[in-house]
């Protein structure tokens, strides 16, 4: 294992143990509170992030044959279901106690580990207007790692903009300048639209 991955794997970690922290503090209304991914409450969310954990990859395989092959179809099945089933209490410790845990999404190895665990903090912390900043070392790794095919597994349409971050070096696309810091470009990347003051 390189040094890249080993600080790849670090910064995993440390994005779920302080979200689990963060997790640990919310109140009842913030958990039924919308995110920022369409459709997911907050409990919704925290539940999609750990189901890598929780489900083995022959019960994954037969849960996305049962979805008809649709990965999204499956993972909105699976939050639904487990936010249902399972406590605050125990949705927060499935990202503390598995923290060092390999899991990766089926392209993109641990990078794309970080960015689901970085964007889809960000989908609970922006909503709830937390004012959790990523480290900045997080987002580099993550910003470095969008591509085209990111922009279009999350449905942004950059066409004919580019991103470019006030708060770091960091540039995307071409055309139309959209400015700002590198958290909120990030979320526009990945499809999102970040609620300023919500």
């Amino acid at each position: 294992m390189d040094s890249a991955t080993v600080d790849v794997s670090a910064a995993i970690a440390a994005e779920r143990r302080e979200l689990a922290d963060v997790l640990d503090n919310l109140t009842e209304s913030q958990w039924n509170s919308p995110s920022l991914c369409d459709g997911w409450r907050v409990r919704e969310v925290a539940a999609h992030m750990s189901t890598g954990f929780r489900y083995s990859f022959g019960r994954t395989a037969l849960e996305l044959a049962r979805a008809g092959g649709s990965l999204h179809r499956m993972t909105d099945r699976l939050a639904r279901r487990d936010a249902a089933a399972l406590s605050p209490r125990e949705l927060a410790a499935a990202l503390r106690d598995n923290a060092r845990h390999p899991w990766t999404p089926p392209v993109g190895g641990v990078t794309a580990a970080l960015g689901h665990d970085v964007v889809h903090g960000l989908d609970i912390t922006v909503a709830l207007d937390l004012g959790r900043q990523v480290p900045e070392e997080h987002l580099r790794i993550v910003l470095q790692a969008v591509r085209p095919r990111t922009l279009r597994f999350f449905g942004a349409d950059l066409e004919g903009v580019e991103l470019r971050a006030t708060d770091l070096e960091w540039s995307y696309g071409t055309g139309t300048p959209v400015v700002g810091p590198a958290q909120e470009l990030l979320l526009l990347a990945y499809g999102r639209k970040p609620r300023r003051g919500a």
